[in-house]
């Protein structure tokens, strides 16, 4: 056991220093993920022996949960719906389109029979989320309005599809009795329906639980994606559309205390994304690659170059989107983790394949990330789909990057000018706010007459908020809230908390004592209870 977890931690703290590497030289960081899987394996250095897959399908499937939960639950629902029907189309239509003309291909050049080409081209049909997205978040790439969201909304919903279409081939191949239209029924309906009513009873009651403890809120959230797979697989049902539908409505909720699930299941995502792309190295025999490579390129080059390119074509031309633009997102087709685990569930089955779909599938995912992904930064300058005016960050709902203001300090020495004024005496940058005095170790929450004294540490406000130092709350002002349409300075007139910051209408302002609460803010505030400040 002490060895087992030595082996666990190690693992994931090279994994982690990894990615280093890969902000150093540019490798797609799920890449070295991969490869550090690989070494530990049978045929690498530490010739770990590790063959199980049916122990691999089931941690892969409880990490591919919470990835796919969070990708929903990151979606900027507002910054996606411009694009929502295009991206259905190409996250519905588009995966079976790829899925017939990779299934085709196998048929006529690799001469595997039509129902086993067909199986491959399902098991690759869905675009990796995780792959494009941390090219992007890595190399900070900013895209023309709408290809990011388009990108982002089609890679997270289409493994709901891809492996809808996985299940209902090994349903034909295991020539089992199943009906395949109730198959696609319950599929999809209980998929939608599972997910959209644990979606808004946790939108509508997770508040009103009132769980203190934020760590418990956290988890709690974490059991309810569980859920949100578990129930509609019960029933036969769609459990990866669930969760994702789930994760967007769960993410795209005012939510108290949001930003700490935020960062919480930001973390759990990283987790198990090495998780599942170690899993998926070490799972591999690179001894048996040589066997299907050549039939692994040439699905690659398929792929890549005709497939992907003449399925965005037909669903993306009637949008009118142009050519660039639909090169771009073509290239953006990443194959990943889904496509691999997918390819597990083929190995598990008992339908029978006469080919080794799990490692020429790895090949492909593994050829995809590194020579399409490392080029991505490159393809996007060459067809001039950069545009430094949109932030791609935004597309995300990560709270930190959206309400865009930092907590400064500043030290009042000896000769500071505004040593003995009072906050209203002190002419500030505009937009800026005295959050916090710290005093002989003490933390004050300042108003306007408080007056500052040779050696105070004043915590400021200003844009572009990234602080754990103090602890925010939110408050969101409903249509009946008895704060509506009054002043910061008549809802707080004993001075209990301060209001650091108003979001209204993706606006952010830095309140002063007369700014007037509207209906649909949401107030960011500093409390004292939660800090143990002291009166003046």
């Amino acid at each position: 056991m002490t060895l087992f977890l030595l082996l666990i931690a190690v693992v994931v703290i090279v994994c982690i220093l990894a990615t280093r590497l890969s902000s150093k030289f540019g490798v797609p960081t799920l890449l070295i993920f991969i490869l550090l899987g690989m070494v530990f394996g049978s045929d690498g250095l530490f010739k770990i022996s590790f063959d199980d897959f049916i122990i691999s399908e089931q941690i892969c499937t409880f990490a591919l949960i919470y990835i796919m939960f969070y990708g929903g639950f990151c979606l900027n629902f507002n910054s996606a719906k411009p694009v929502l029907i295009r991206a259905t189309i190409m996250s519905t239509l588009g995966v079976i389109l790829t899925c017939g003309f990779v299934g085709l291909f196998c048929y006529w050049v690799l001469h595997t029979s039509l129902i086993e080409g067909m199986l491959i081209g399902a098991v690759m049909a869905s675009t990796d989320a995780a792959s494009v997205f941390s090219i992007l978040r890595m190399k900070r790439l900013n895209l023309k309005a709408g290809i990011a969201p388009l990108l982002e909304m089609e890679s997270g919903s289409n493994d709901p599809t891809a492996y809808m279409l996985t299940i209902i081939i090994l349903t034909l191949l295991s020539s089992g009795k199943t009906n395949i239209y109730t198959l696609i029924f319950s599929q999809i309906i209980f998929g939608i329906i599972s997910g959209v009513v644990i979606g808004l009873l946790a939108k509508n009651y997770l508040d009103k639980i009132q769980l203190n403890e934020v760590g418990l809120k956290s988890i709690f959230v974490a059991a309810l994606a569980l859920l949100a797979y578990a129930l509609p697989v019960a029933l036969n049902g769609n459990g990866f559309l669930s969760v994702y539908l789930f994760g967007i409505i769960l993410g795209n909720s005012r939510l108290k205390k949001k930003v700490s699930l935020v960062h919480f299941f930001d973390s759990i995502s990283h987790m198990m994304q090495i998780l599942l792309f170690f899993l998926l190295g070490l799972l591999s025999f690179p001894s048996q690659i040589p066997d299907i490579i050549g039939s692994a390129i040439l699905i690659t080059l398929f792929l890549t170059f005709v497939a992907r390119p003449l399925t965005v074509f037909i669903c993306l031309t009637p949008f009118r989107v142009p050519f660039k633009q639909q090169l771009f997102i073509s290239w953006c087709g990443l194959r990943g983790a889904a496509s691999i685990v997918f390819a597990i569930m083929t190995v598990v089955s008992p339908a029978y394949t006469n080919n080794d779909i799990f490692h020429i599938v790895f090949f492909v995912a593994l050829l995809s990330i590194t020579f399409q992904g490392s080029l991505l930064p490159l393809v996007a300058k060459w067809l001039k789909v950069e545009d430094d005016q949109n932030d791609t960050m935004k597309t995300f709902n990560d709270y930190s990057d959206d309400s865009s203001f930092e907590l400064i300090r500043v030290y009042l020495s000896d000769d500071h000018p505004w040593i003995n004024q009072t906050l209203i005496d002190i002419v500030m940058p505009t937009n800026m706010l005295v959050a916090t005095i710290i005093r002989d170790n003490q933390m004050i929450l300042p108003k306007g007459t408080t007056r500052v004294l040779k050696g105070d540490l004043l915590i400021m406000c200003a844009p572009g908020y990234e602080g754990n130092d103090i602890y925010l709350d939110e408050e969101y002002i409903e249509e009946h809230h008895h704060w509506i349409d009054c002043t910061l300075a008549m809802i707080n007139p004993r001075n209990k908390f301060l209001v650091v910051l108003i979001k209204r209408d993706n606006k952010m302002i830095i309140p002063d004592g007369k700014t007037r609460i509207k209906r649909d803010d949401m107030l960011v505030i500093c409390k004292k209870e939660y800090l143990g400040f002291v009166d003046e």
